[in-house]
């Protein structure tokens, strides 16, 4: 066996300590890299070892088989490490502003049938809130290339009946109980394959589905935030008249 000659003046042993420092060094900046580019091992180490063992995130986001069981077995932290297992949905960095009091942005990667099993059942941590209702819209086909185009339809708007079909879907929104920053807002709802998202300027966010209209319920919700309460409570009070939309031009038709 060969060994390498220390250079003059140099011990052997000091050669070993430069060596293991080098290694070191190395291996640190490979997992700094690999952490801002993926995963903060830091936070994640732990909780991330224990799904992988319980194999709770042996899945991925196209069939999503195991989608709940991650997300509930990542818990508070799968925001922050749905990366680690590639269990994050791409982000969009564009964003358009819609109103004075909140933040709406759509994701260009959506996966509705996360979205749908994790608001199907109530949230068993009580971190969101869903609600559920029923939008009637326009369904038209586009020749040749098929496409599908959904939209509000109002009393003014005239239509050939022949060529309107009208259908009726349910959107979903889960509104978060805590407040959060708007770029927390952003990565839960992300996380959550949410088509969308709304965050107002009191710290709700809400989680928009993927059959939503004008990006959900232009309404702060947030049972645990300042002005979310309020709203809660005076919308279980009058729930039968509040107005998701619809009725815009009611107003126009009894004058």
């Amino acid at each position: 066996m060969r060994y390498l000659k220390a250079p003059l003046g140099v011990s052997p042993t000091t050669m070993l300590k430069y060596a293991i420092a080098a290694a070191l060094l190395a291996v640190l900046l490979l997992l700094t890299i690999k952490t801002a580019e993926t995963c903060n091992e830091a936070v994640c180490g732990s909780v991330v070892s224990k799904c992988l063992l319980t194999k709770s995130c042996n899945c991925d986001l196209k069939n999503c088989t195991c989608c709940k069981e991650c997300f509930n077995c990542l818990s508070y932290l799968y925001s922050e490490c749905c990366s680690c297992v590639d269990m994050c949905p791409k982000p969009n960095h564009t964003g358009t502003d819609l109103s004075r009091k909140s933040h709406v942005e759509d994701f260009e990667e959506v996966v509705p049938q996360l979205f749908a099993v994790l608001t199907e059942l109530p949230d068993p941590h009580k971190r969101w809130e869903t609600k559920t209702f029923p939008v009637d819209m326009e369904f038209n086909h586009y020749d040749p290339k098929k496409e599908i185009k959904l939209t509000m339809l109002s009393v003014e708007q005239e239509v050939d009946p022949n060529k309107l079909t009208m259908i009726t879907v349910n959107c979903t929104v889960a509104f978060w109980a805590q407040c959060m920053s708007w770029t927390k807002c952003k990565s839960s709802c992300l996380s959550m394959g949410a088509s969308s998202y709304r965050w107002f300027h009191d710290g709700c966010c809400e989680c928009i589905g993927q059959y939503c209209l004008k990006f959900g319920i232009n309404e702060s919700r947030c049972s645990q935030c300042p002005g979310g309460e309020e709203s809660k409570q005076l919308i279980d009070e009058e729930e039968d008249d509040y107005d998701y939309g619809e009725h815009d031009y009611d107003d126009q038709d009894d004058d």
